[in-house]
């Protein structure tokens, strides 16, 4: 998920971090993380974010030329 994306979509609503974090049921703190890059979160929670903001992870399969991370 691109941080990026988070922040823009979050601010075109109009919300502010804290409001987020109420929303999802999650700390302030998680949102800040997740909006810098957090390499790493649980699913679950980073669900509850995306939810809030109208945001959907995707899984795709990768093609045979993608290298591994």
């Amino acid at each position: 998920m691109d941080a990026a994306v988070m922040v823009e979509r979050r601010r075109a609503l109009g919300l502010r971090q804290a409001d987020v974090a109420d929303l999802a049921g999650v700390s302030e703190r998680f949102v800040r993380e997740l909006e810098s890059g957090k390499p790493s979160v649980r699913l679950d929670l980073l669900q509850r974010v995306l939810d809030v903001l109208g945001l959907e992870l995707l899984v795709q399969v990768r093609s045979a030329g993608a290298s591994r991370p």
